[in-house]
């Protein structure tokens, strides 16, 4: 019964063997799972999936397979705040119109937001839609869900809707970036051959055609020389922005990420969300059980490493300028301290954004980030590519 899984995944491009699809009906077989939907999805995970870059293909293969069976998940909404999900079930949605939001005020900054939420957290009693005040859905509250503020906390929402949060505080899942995609990225390959310094290292494996005629004609006889390979010994740190506004920038990102994988023998890729801060980590799986410090980073990965930066830059200024302004969770320094010190420690960086040039100057967030890189943020096309790699490569 099994068998269209086993074809889902071959198709969807993850290269699992037989042997290791008989491994995993072994392991139904043996009740190792019974009756439970996510030990089922990581049994075929841990027995079929042989390398990370193919987990989010086994993920789209087993939605599909399946009908999206992997998205029953336990309620993790609003945890962060232990608020009874009734009080943001979305029962009906207002659409304002424009001369209602610019009636709307703002509470005032990031303080203000915080300590009034904290009062509304101690006063309400009981679910509120369409209101002003209180955490609700579908009003004009800065606290909840469904509804709008120019200047809010967004609690219980799935998704984005006009952009002026400046705290999500939602615990949300993203996936880890394909780097098979292979259509548009030559030119993302053309550009960053541009960052390359060869050296020979290791064993001399390699024909050396130009010593071996030297060396016969010396000798008088054939006299074969070797020498080790030719590689890109530039070591490269790739700090990759997932979710939220990067949903759109997805496909370019991916492309960007194939490429790189196929240029550097010395990358290592680490995923934030929005901004650097004290931890980054390899799998968005396990995004919050196994972040690395991000001052481990520093003291290991020393100022000839280049470090290259990928993302739209767009958040609440909050995140950069405030201590606890992050979104997720509750950060001691500010954005700007740990863009800051990344970019003091890594001499030769740069700043790849993919939302158009021509629109970085509507964005105070993206404006900050200018001034931390001065000079050193480009934007995701070709001639953008062309530019910041050259720089980088200095």
């Amino acid at each position: 019964m099994f068998l269209p899984f086993f074809e889902t995944l071959r198709r969807t491009g993850v290269p699992v063997s037989l042997r290791e699809f008989l491994t995993f009906l072994e392991g139904v077989a043996a009740g190792l799972v019974t009756f439970d939907v996510e030990g089922f999805y990581h049994l075929g995970r841990i027995t079929m999936v042989k390398d990370e870059r193919h987990l989010d293909r086994y993920d789209r293969a087993f939605a599909e397979a399946f009908r999206g069976l992997e998205e029953i998940a336990p309620e993790t909404v609003i945890a962060a705040l232990d608020l009874p999900p009734e009080w943001l079930a979305k029962l009906a949605e207002r659409h304002l119109t424009e001369d209602e939001r610019a009636a709307v005020q703002a509470l005032g900054g990031f303080d203000r937001l915080m300590d009034t939420l904290r009062q509304r957290l101690a006063e309400q009693q009981g679910r509120h839609q369409g209101g002003s005040t209180w955490i609700g859905t579908a009003g004009t509250s800065p606290f909840g869900a469904w509804g709008y503020n120019p200047e809010g906390v967004r609690i219980g929402q799935d998704r984005g809707r006009h952009g002026r949060a400046v705290k999500v505080w939602d615990r949300r899942e993203f996936a880890n970036l394909d780097d098979r995609v292979d259509i548009g990225t030559r030119t993302i390959k053309v550009a960053l051959r541009r960052l390359r310094r060869w050296a020979r290292e290791g064993a001399a494996q390699e024909l050396d055609l130009d010593g071996t005629i030297r060396a016969t004609a010396d000798q008088g006889w054939l006299d074969v020389r070797t020498r080790p390979e030719r590689q890109n010994a530039v070591k490269v740190l790739l700090f990759l922005d997932v979710g939220g506004s990067m949903d759109p920038h997805v496909r370019v990102m991916e492309e960007l990420f194939s490429a790189a994988r196929s240029e550097f023998r010395h990358l290592e890729p680490w995923y934030f969300h929005n901004c650097l801060y004290e931890g980054v980590w390899r799998d968005n799986r396990r995004r919050w059980t196994e972040q690395v410090d991000t001052w481990h980073l520093l003291r290991s990965h020393g100022p000839d490493w280049r470090a290259i930066f990928v993302g739209d830059a767009n958040m609440s200024p909050y995140e950069l300028t405030h201590p606890g302004g992050a979104n997720e969770h509750w950060n001691a320094e500010t954005g700007q301290v740990w863009l800051a010190r990344a970019a003091s420690h890594w001499p030769r960086h740069l700043w790849i954004n993919p939302t158009p040039e021509r629109f970085w100057d509507n964005s105070h967030s993206i404006r900050l980030v200018r001034q931390i890189f001065p000079g050193a943020m480009v934007p995701m096309t070709v001639e953008g590519l062309t530019r910041g790699i050259k720089a980088l490569s200095r």
